[in-house]
C-alpha cells in the first residue's frame, strides 16, 4: 500500500516541482538580465555602491526591506479582488511578484557577502541552498525533465535555423 501512495504522489508532485525549478531558473535568469541593465544606470550604481559599504545588520534591513515596499502592490491586488477585478489582482499578484524577485535577487547579489559575516544568516543561507540544489539535482534527474530539455533545445536550434534563414536573404 505504501508504494501506491508513493508512487501517487510522484506522479502528482514531480511535475509541479518541474514546473516550479524551469519557472524559477528562467525567471531568475532573465530578472536577472534586467536588473544589471538597470544597475549600469548612474543613480542606481551610486546607490549599490553605497548598499555594498552598509554594516551588515544594516545590509539585512535592506534586504528585509522590499517585503515592506511590495506590501502596497499586494494591498492594491487585495482591493481589486474586493471589488471584484480579478484580472488586475492577479496582475497586480504577479507585478509584485516580479518586482519583489527582481529586487530581492539584486540586492542579494550586492549584500551577500556582507550577509555571510552574520552566522545565523552564513548557516541558514548554506543549508537552504544546498537544500535547493539537492531539489534541482532530483528534478534534473528525471526523464520527464530530460525530455522536456531535449524538446526545448531543438525547438530553440529550430528557431535559430529560421531566423538565420530570414537574415540570410
Amino acid at each position: 500500500m505504501k508504494q501506491h501512495i508513493k508512487r501517487a504522489l510522484q506522479i502528482v508532485l514531480v511535475p509541479i516541482a518541474a514546473a516550479i525549478v524551469f519557472v524559477e531558473q528562467t525567471l531568475i535568469r532573465y530578472l536577472n538580465m534586467v536588473t544589471a541593465a538597470i544597475a549600469a544606470w548612474p543613480p542606481i550604481a551610486r546607490l549599490e555602491a553605497w548598499l555594498v559599504r552598509l554594516p551588515p545588520y544594516w545590509a539585512l534591513l535592506t534586504f528585509a526591506a522590499p517585503s515592506i515596499l511590495i506590501l502596497p502592490v499586494k494591498l492594491s491586488a487585495f482591493w481589486f479582488g474586493m471589488h471584484h477585478h480579478y484580472g488586475l489582482a492577479f496582475g497586480s499578484v504577479m507585478l509584485g511578484k516580479l518586482l519583489g524577485t527582481a529586487i530581492l535577487a539584486r540586492l542579494y547579489a550586492i549584500l551577500r557577502p556582507k550577509l555571510m559575516t552574520i552566522p545565523w544568516f552564513a548557516w541558514a543561507d548554506t543549508r537552504f541552498f544546498a537544500w535547493r540544489d539537492r531539489a534541482y539535482a532530483f528534478v534534473k534527474s528525471l526523464p520527464a525533465w530530460q525530455m522536456a530539455q531535449a524538446m526545448i533545445q531543438a525547438a530553440r536550434v529550430r528557431v535559430m535555423e529560421l531566423v538565420s534563414a530570414l537574415f540570410a536573404r
